[in-house]
């Protein structure tokens, strides 16, 4: 068994369907499907029963996953110790996520937990740059959120996370259960700066042009909430600040939690970093 293979079939076993595996692993169909059938050959098993509407584990591809999970994470602490004794031992993580966020806690503890010889430097950013410094070369990693052009970077979706309008508890649309973007035509927006990654300034927009305040951070969106009445959008799931509302906005899609890479990058210590990353944010 080789170690691709088997980081091609926990791909698929974890997806649950060829096409998304195959878009994770940034190859096509064709190779991953032989890959898989070469490495059912080896073992002697039927691992993945296929259908039209994805795929299901076998008993003996729900042990082979286990095992094939293992394994991998052997091999990722081995790399990860090699690099750190050579002195390679600092991770740099740009972030914009909650920081109350559970997943970011889990996270947190798994990777230090498996690779404690590692320091992890955490530099969090604004919202004009949603790579958190990644293509300036600031960071190694970014866990932030999308959408943002993905030129030259590999991103991986750990989360999707539902919407909402956040107004002043004063505001006449605050009481109600849910909103439309058509409910908020014609609202002050608050914006960001010039020069900001245009697929996220039009998502945080709800995709339409928008006239109000410029900001840098989030303290300055609430502010300007609390203050002028503006509108703004977050992802659901925390109260909001004393005096304001959050209500849910049913038209716009979920805001996707991301880990980025460089594409390419074959550091181990992000590697590591992506995969402890997937499997805390799956709880």
């Amino acid at each position: 068994m080789e170690l691709r293979t088997l980081r091609y079939f926990v791909a698929v076993a974890e997806e649950l369907h060829f096409g998304r595996a195959a878009a994770r692993l940034h190859i096509s169909q064709p190779p991953l499907s032989r890959a898989v059938q070469r490495l059912e050959r080896d073992v002697g098993a039927v691992l993945l029963v296929r259908s039209a509407s994805g795929v299901v584990l076998t008993p003996a591809g729900a042990v082979l996953l286990d095992e094939a999970r293992a394994l991998l994470e052997r091999v990722e602490r081995a790399r990860v110790r090699v690099a750190a004794a050579a002195g390679a031992g600092t991770l740099t993580v740009g972030m914009l996520t909650d920081q109350a966020d559970p997943g970011a806690h889990r996270l947190a503890a798994a990777y230090r937990r498996r690779h404690p010889g590692v320091e992890v430097r955490v530099r969090e950013t604004g919202l004009a740059d949603p790579t958190c410094g990644l293509r300036a070369g600031l960071v190694d990693v970014a866990l932030t959120r999308g959408p943002f052009e993905l030129g030259g970077l590999t991103v991986r979706e750990l989360r999707a996370d539902p919407v909402g309008a956040v107004l002043r508890a004063d505001d006449p649309l605050a009481g109600r259960d849910a909103l439309e973007l058509a409910d908020l035509a014609g609202r002050r927006w608050f914006r960001f700066p010039p020069g900001t990654d245009p697929l996220w300034q039009a998502y945080w927009n709800g995709g339409e042009p928008r006239e109000g305040p410029v900001v840098h951070a989030v303290q300055e969106c609430v502010q300007a909430v609390r203050w002028n009445g503006t509108v703004g959008i977050a992802p659901l799931g925390h109260a909001p600040p004393e005096g304001l509302a959050l209500v849910p906005v049913t038209d716009m899609a979920p805001s996707a939690v991301v880990v980025a890479w460089k594409q390419g990058d074959a550091n181990p210590l992000v590697r590591a970093f992506v995969r402890i990353a997937v499997a805390a944010y799956r709880g």
